[in-house]
């Protein structure tokens, strides 16, 4: 029986071993198939992943180019692009990257727009030498300057902060002689006096960007409004009143208002006087922007909107974010605060401002009754800088104080066909 037991024994853990050892193999072989399945998706994503990459570049660099690539060798695998245009009238484009390695095809889907100029909470194309940013000011969101961007004492900046030319400080120290001992003896030296200037850019800061202001920001919007939106011609001024869903116009102050169904007069949301002024005020509800231009004889009398009291959000963003209210004011010349009594405690302003050859301001401003602020949620975008009020040490004289304030929403979104920048930005990225 010892004998049979140990053959038995021997075949038990021999039958053992086969069955262990074969499944070693199996996973062993499974493993390297694993790693290889691995590394082909690996390589197909990256692949992708370049292809896309490359595409976002060639459309930064050239807003027009829709070619995309058609079976291009790259990387030891294969990539396409096709580049859909999905929205021609706003140029929003879809890229659909593709990488094949080995037989495994990945792809992402990527969806760009034109970014706006509304994305900046404050943006001038020609600051005056004399205005200073200063301790004191402080700016949320993304700012921009198109020469140099002046600062003195400590400014805040709490969002991304770009110029073209330098940063320029008011005290930037300098050298100085002064007797320093040295051994026995007194000599006269140069010391260098750091200077007191501190700006807080806790956005980051970057200076040679160039983002000029385009010339056709106001033309764009003009022709769409005339695409499905609603356009006043021959008026020399129009004086709207939004009320949530409805508008009501009329061409002067003694006439009676006309009232609206905004969703049937403007569909696309652009309301635009061509040749004209407009009186600005009301509760927005929903999406729009309402633009002037000015031409021929009446380049600098016209093309401007004047605020005759608050223009603000049916849905307040501040305390309902889930608001979708948005609104953008677009002019050729400026846009001014009202010299009126409704005005002279103050203003709210819910809107993204562009000025396309002048400036935000307020009328009358050196002579005007001094007090109140303006309450701005949005953003400013404009050629010049213009002035809001008067101070001296004790406060305000004429005018304004100012409580500017970002509408983060604007990263993103923007009013319609707000005026571009003409570059792109990424609005999705679908792997």
């Amino acid at each position: 029986m010892g004998g049979k037991a140990a053959i038995l024994l021997v075949l038990g853990f021999s039958l053992i071993f086969l069955v262990a050892g074969s499944n070693f193999n199996r996973v062993a072989t499974t493993s390297v198939d694993n790693l290889t399945s691995y590394y082909d998706e690996t390589a197909a994503y990256n692949l992708a992943s370049a292809a896309a990459n490359m595409a976002c570049n060639r459309i930064f660099l050239d807003p027009a180019w829709t070619a995309g690539y058609n079976n291009m060798t790259f990387g030891g695998g294969t990539i396409n692009v096709t580049v859909e245009v999905v929205d021609p009238f706003q140029n929003i484009r879809k890229i659909i990257a593709s990488g094949i390695y080995d037989g495994v095809t990945k792809q992402i889907q990527v969806t760009l727009q034109p970014s706006k100029f509304s994305k900046f909470t404050y943006y001038s194309a020609q600051e005056p030498s004399n205005i200073w940013w200063t301790t004191g000011d402080t700016v949320w969101g993304p700012l921009h300057i198109q020469g140099n961007l002046q600062v003195a004492g400590s400014p805040v900046f709490w969002g991304k902060v770009t110029n073209r030319d330098s940063l320029v400080y008011f005290n930037p120290g300098h050298w100085e002689t002064r007797w320093v001992r040295v051994g026995n003896r007194w000599r006269r030296v140069q010391v260098w006096v750091p200077g007191t200037d501190d700006p807080k850019f806790y956005g980051g800061y970057e200076n040679g960007v160039d983002i000029p202001m385009p010339t056709d920001g106001v033309s764009n919007l003009r022709a769409a409004a005339n695409s499905g939106g609603a356009v006043f011609t021959n008026k020399d001024t129009v004086y709207l009143t939004f009320q949530g869903d409805s508008l009501k116009y009329k061409f002067r102050s003694r006439d009676k208002y006309t009232s609206v169904l905004l969703s049937t007069f403007a569909p696309n949301g652009v309301i635009f006087v061509d040749n004209g002024n407009i009186r600005l005020k009301g509760t927005i509800k929903g999406q729009y922007t309402v633009g002037a231009s000015a031409t021929g004889n009446y380049a600098q009398s016209k093309g401007k909107v004047f605020l005759d009291d608050d223009v603000v959000y049916n849905t307040d963003p501040r305390t309902n974010p889930s608001s979708t209210d948005l609104f953008g004011i677009v002019t050729q010349n400026e846009v001014l605060i009202s010299d009126n009594l409704v005005n002279r405690t103050g203003i709210k302003i819910d809107a993204s401002i562009y000025s396309e050859q002048a400036g935000f301001g307020a009328e009358n401003y050196d002579t005007r009754v001094g007090g109140g602020f303006i309450d701005l949620y949005g953003g400013i975008q404009q050629k010049v800088r213009k002035a809001v009020g008067t101070f001296d040490n004790y406060g305000v004289v004429t005018g304004f104080n100012k409580r500017y304030r970002y509408d983060e929403r604007l990263r993103i979104a923007s009013p319609p066909y707000f005026p571009g920048t003409g570059s792109y930005q990424i609005v999705s990225w679908y792997e």
